[in-house]
């Protein structure tokens, strides 16, 4: 890695990755570009109090972290038995390990769930159910998911998105400075520890940029790297063919694989 530009487009834990990456002789570039996150609060209350009057078909759960934020916020509503016995009384699915081990804490057990902690694989396990007309609550954090949104939708669902925080853009000089430093071959690698990190810059690139010429770049010059499965997936998503991920879905883990990587090219 020495000498090589690494991008950064996470907002924490930036302090443990560039002394990784400085350990190894790169040169670490932060660009955040999660955004800013907000706890909703009470109008999430609200919002699952909606859903238990709705009385839904389905649950997608795709998060342990965001299971476990909705149950609070119920509880802090007082209706956390209530949005319970809900989910109960629902069909539900999953995706990851962690949201499985959330919802066995109050009882439920997916009737689907992706057997590789993708979208795809949750998406593969839902082919076998009829979604025709169906009331589904798609629980999403830090990933919009448009691939299983337009699943549900072709399959005749009813869709609505429940989202423990609310999302807001990074600033768009940074997005654009990351761009430019892309297309222009200034850096060796960009990584990305979150899919909402990936989702936010290629939808700024769609707007204001020119999208397949950074496609192309960071297909034939500059290295996607990922933090996980999930965010390799947000990659893939995109047009973006070659990702470097880590077995362990760990930050530290990616930039020794990226490392190691770049050993194997040189």
């Amino acid at each position: 890695m020495r000498g090589k530009r690494i991008v950064l487009c996470a907002s924490r834990k930036l302090e443990e990755m560039t002394a990784l990456i400085e350990k190894q002789g790169g040169i670490a570039i932060v660009r955040p570009a999660q955004g800013t996150i907000f706890s909703k609060e009470g109008e999430l209350e609200d919002e699952i109090r909606a859903v238990i009057a709705m009385r839904p078909d389905w649950f997608i759960f795709t998060t342990g972290i965001g299971v476990e934020t909705l149950l609070e916020a119920a509880e802090r509503g007082k209706v956390k038995e209530e949005f319970v016995r809900t989910i109960q009384h629902a069909n539900v699915a999953v995706r990851g390990y962690k949201t499985i081990a959330a919802l066995k804490k109050i009882g439920v057990a997916p009737v689907a769930a992706s057997d590789d902690g993708t979208t795809k694989g949750l998406i593969r396990s839902l082919r076998m159910h009829s979604f025709a007309d169906k009331r589904v609550i798609i629980q999403l954090h830090g990933d919009t998911a448009p691939t299983l949104k337009q699943f549900l939708k072709e399959n005749g669902a009813a869709c609505t998105e429940l989202l423990p925080y609310r999302h807001v853009a990074p600033d768009s000089d940074i997005l654009e400075k990351l761009y430019e430093e892309v297309t222009r071959g200034e850096v060796d690698a960009v990584c990305f520890t979150a899919a909402m990190q990936v989702r936010f810059l290629f939808s700024f690139v769609k707007e204001q940029k020119d999208i397949e010429l950074f496609r192309r770049a960071l297909n034939e010059q500059v290295i996607a790297c990922a933090v996980g499965k999930v965010t390799a997936e947000a990659l893939q998503e995109e047009g973006i063919t070659r990702v470097v991920a880590p077995e362990l879905e760990r930050m530290g883990a990616m930039i020794v694989t990226l490392s190691q990587y770049f050993e194997r090219q040189s």
